[in-house]
Order: structure tokens, then sequence, then C-alpha cells
């Protein structure tokens, strides 16, 4: 299977969200790593996912969320 990977900035205009909000306020909380994005080579650089990202958007009832176990420091852990 193939998979698409998207920069910061590519991901930000298909959703039509800031490259900052992605990295503000959805990165770790809505966005997981190893589900959604991963840094290649142990890096900096984020690469999304997109067919993972646009499978959760299109889930209407929120499945993908419901399995996440609640951490002490307020984190999550899904799985």
């Amino acid at each position: 299977m193939s998979n698409t990977y998207l920069t910061t900035q590519e991901l930000a205009d298909r959703i039509k969200y800031t490259p900052r909000t992605i990295r503000e306020r959805l990165l770790d909380s809505v966005l997981i790593e190893s589900r959604h994005y991963f840094r290649p080579f142990n890096g900096r650089k984020i690469l999304f996912i997109w067919e993972a990202i646009e499978s959760d958007m299109n889930d209407s009832d929120g499945a993908a969320y419901r399995a996440a176990i609640p951490m002490a420091n307020g984190s999550a852990c899904h799985g």
C-alpha cells in the first residue's frame, strides 16, 4: 500500500488550517505520532500520512479516539 506523505504546509493547504495551528493545537492532541505523522530518521521534520488523516476526518462517530487510554500527565496512550 502506498501512502501520501505531506509536509506541514502541504497538510495546511489541504485541510484549510494554518501550519501554526497544526503544530500548536492539533499535533499530539488530534494528530497522533505513528498513526498520522512520523519523524523520518529521528529528525525534527514531520511528515504527515494523508490517508490516515483523511480516514479519521471522515470518521463521523469518532471511533478512532475512543480507544485512547488517559495517562497521569494529561496525555493519552493510543495503543
